[in-house]
C-alpha cells in the first residue's frame, strides 16, 4: 500500500522577490494602487495649489497654470508606470506558474481517481465471480 505524501508547492521560491529591484517594484505597486496613495496624492495637489495661490500670494514658486506641478506629475507617471508594469509582469508569471502547477495537480488527481475506479471495478468483478461460485 502506498503512503500518501503531502504535495509541496514548487512555486514557493517564486513568491519571494529575488532582488532589491523586485521588492521595490512590488512595494511601489502596492502603494500606488492603494487608497492611501490616492488620498495623499490629492492632499498634496491641493496643498501645492493652495500654497501657490493663497498662502504665497506674492512670492509663488509655481504660479497658475502650475507648470512645475505638471512636470513633477509627468515625471511621477513616467517612473511609476514602468515600475508597476514590472510588478504586474512578475505577478503574471506567478499566475502562469500557479496555473501550470494546478493543472499538474489536477492531472495527477485525475489519474489517481482512474486508478481507484479501475481497482474498484476489479474488486467488483472479483466479488461477482465469488458470489456466482457460492450460488452454484
Amino acid at each position: 500500500m502506498k503512503h500518501l505524501h503531502h504535495t509541496k508547492n514548487p512555486l514557493e521560491w517564486h513568491y519571494k522577490p529575488k532582488n532589491l529591484g523586485d521588492r521595490i517594484a512590488d512595494r511601489i505597486a502596492t502603494f500606488g494602487g492603494s487608497w492611501t496613495f490616492i488620498i495623499s496624492f490629492f492632499v498634496l495637489l491641493f496643498f501645492w495649489m493652495g500654497l501657490n495661490t493663497l498662502i504665497l500670494a506674492e512670492k509663488v514658486f509655481d504660479s497658475y497654470p502650475f507648470i512645475l506641478l505638471n512636470l513633477v506629475l509627468s515625471c511621477l507617471a513616467a517612473v511609476q508606470a514602468p515600475i508597476i508594469l514590472m510588478s504586474q509582469n512578475r505577478q503574471a508569471e506567478r499566475d502562469r506558474l500557479q496555473a501550470l502547477h494546478d493543472f499538474q495537480v489536477n492531472l495527477k488527481a485525475e489519474k489517481e481517481v482512474r486508478n481507484l475506479h479501475q481497482k474498484i471495478d476489479e474488486m467488483h468483478k472479483s466479488l461477482e465471480k465469488k458470489i456466482d461460485k457460492l450460488r452454484r
